[in-house]
């Protein structure tokens, strides 16, 4: 395979690519369900690009539809081929929220909110581990080694000279004040949230306090689009028990307002690098203060 074939993208191209082609001939799912001779659940889960699609199945429902181009059936079933090969996060085993890595990894460019922590692609080793340590369930020594490299593998697309992600980061203030770790590894990762602010393809705006009550409040959620084709902007919602991946129209456009809500709100680009440097501050005095009573203590 490829080195920059995503299987899971290639998946949801070619089942939307599946669903227009079902649409364009007039039948129902369960029609095409009932020919195939296949649940009509399996039609879905193909069309959302939620399974592996065999080339077979794509050249039965070639036939179904009426697609006599020699050229685009081939097409089709190149896709097919490669939607069952494996990305490169399967490597590293049972990885949480792989669909959504295989999205960020296509992605031209990301909007998210964070209202509880740094986002990964913007976190320090130290800081990743410590959060990833922290997961519930726990997990073992193993596994978050193998969590954390994945994390910072992801981070490569932000710092890839071919095609750099532009990244546009909303932070809640409360993410800045929750010491994840220590105040050693906070002003680490403060410094490291500052200097990415500065590449011109990142941006980074922090939603003060007193802004009060703001849309963002129900929780954490992303925006990825991807450069043309099907299924061009994906919002991901990270949850406890399970991912959401939103792709209606109407949806994609609830949040892009509300997005753009939250960025009005926030301080500008330039305040907001002002007020991460005084917080960076704050934990150097914070550290050391600690280390002035813990040898207090033992005087």
């Amino acid at each position: 395979m490829a080195a920059n074939v995503n299987p899971t993208v290639r998946r949801r191209h070619l089942g939307a690519e599946l669903r227009r082609l079902r649409r364009a001939s007039g039948l129902k799912g369960s029609e095409v369900a009932e020919r195939l001779m296949v649940s009509q659940p399996k039609i879905s889960h193909m069309e959302n690009g939620n399974r592996a699609i065999r080339p077979r199945d794509v050249r039965d429902l070639c036939t179904i539809y009426g697609v006599t181009d020699p050229d685009v059936v081939d097409s089709l079933m190149e896709m097919a081929r490669e939607s069952g090969q494996q990305g490169w996060w399967h490597s590293y085993g049972d990885i949480p929220q792989s669909v959504y890595i295989a999205l960020e990894t296509e992605a031209t460019s990301l909007h998210t909110y964070e209202s509880l922590v740094i986002p990964g692609l913007l976190q320090t080793p130290a800081y990743a581990h410590t959060v990833i340590q922290e997961t519930i369930p726990p997990v073992t020594t193993e596994q978050a080694a193998a969590r954390l490299k994945v994390r910072l593998r992801r981070q490569h697309r932000i710092y890839d000279p071919a095609r750099p992600m532009s990244l546009w980061a909303v932070l809640d203030e409360s993410a800045l004040h929750r010491v994840v770790g220590s105040p050693d590894i906070m002003r680490e990762q403060l410094d490291h949230l500052n200097a990415l602010a500065t590449e011109p393809h990142v941006t980074v705006q922090v939603l003060p306090y007193d802004v009060g009550a703001h849309p963002g409040l129900s929780g954490q959620f992303s925006i990825l689009r991807f450069t043309g084709g099907p299924s061009s902007e994906v919002v991901y919602l990270d949850r406890f028990t399970s991912d959401l991946y939103l792709e209606k129209p109407s949806d994609v456009q609830h949040y892009s307002v509300l997005y753009d809500h939250l960025q009005a709100q926030a301080l500008s680009p330039d305040k907001s690098r002002e007020l991460i440097t005084g917080l960076t501050k704050r934990y150097i005095g914070a550290d050391l203060t600690k280390k002035y009573i813990g040898a207090a203590h033992r005087v």
